[in-house]
């Protein structure tokens, strides 16, 4: 498989020239007659989120046959997985090959079991979130989280889908009164924006673990500034 997809390098190439200084996006595809192709895709992605396949392109390349990597580039950096990446990897369940524009260096890389850290994770919008580190968080106490998808900005409009609000009950959470604040707690606020659109967790003694936009997650006191834009408590039924 490794010579197979080291075969699609040049062609991965020449769609990273087309789209830098963007990344490109595309899928390893093993079509009818067994031959591996490479089909170029379109990135859907946004401020904060490194890229996005578009859905209309992966229905089209899962009609030719069976999808057997995931494709990008890495536009003047080192073609080593992300933390962003290897995440993408692990939910996948797929190998990633990974091409350096324009030096055309590039990595193989296949599922491993990797968790990234809580703290220290860079900002990717939909894959290192506020909601992935809730997500993430919990999982480590063997609660499962549906992962939704979300694209940039759902919390600017008035109407449509809220990311929090349409989905915490499905999820085991109930509101509580604020003033019952307590470990594993979650706590929703809304920073500049019309409707809730940040998550923190509640470590106990005044410290929340978060992921804010443009920064990386970590530990933070749970301080006046995020008090004032604090919406609701949500506990978890796993804790009663």
């Amino acid at each position: 498989m490794n010579d197979e997809l080291t075969a699609l390098v040049p062609y991965v190439r020449i769609h990273a020239e087309a789209e830098a200084p963007r990344e490109c996006c595309g899928l390893a595809v093993r079509d009818t007659s067994g031959l591996l192709v490479y089909v170029a895709c379109r990135n859907e992605a946004r401020d904060h989120e490194h890229f996005i396949i578009n859905a209309t392109d992966y229905a089209r390349a899962e009609d030719t046959g069976t999808i057997v990597a995931i494709v990008h580039s890495h536009p003047y950096a080192d073609p080593a997985p992300s933390l962003a990446d290897r995440a993408g990897i692990e939910d996948t369940e797929l190998p990633w090959l990974i091409v350096n524009h324009p030096l055309g260096t590039y990595t193989i890389s296949r599922p491993e079991g990797f968790a990234a850290p809580l703290i220290g994770r860079p900002f990717v919008h939909g894959v290192h979130d506020c909601y992935a580190l809730v997500r993430d968080y919990f999982a480590k106490f063997g609660i499962p989280l549906n992962d939704y998808t979300r694209s940039w900005g759902w919390w600017e409009g008035a109407s449509g889908p809220d990311l929090y609000r349409d989905n915490f009950v499905r999820e085991g959470f109930r509101e509580v009164p604020r003033e019952t604040l307590r470990e594993h707690d979650l706590i929703l606020m809304r920073i500049r924006a019309p409707r809730e659109n940040h998550m923190a967790v509640y470590l106990g003694h005044g410290v929340i673990l978060h992921h804010l936009i443009g920064q990386p997650s970590r530990r933070e006191t749970y301080q006046e500034f995020y008090q004032r834009r604090t919406t609701a408590v949500l506990r978890h039924r796993s804790f009663p």
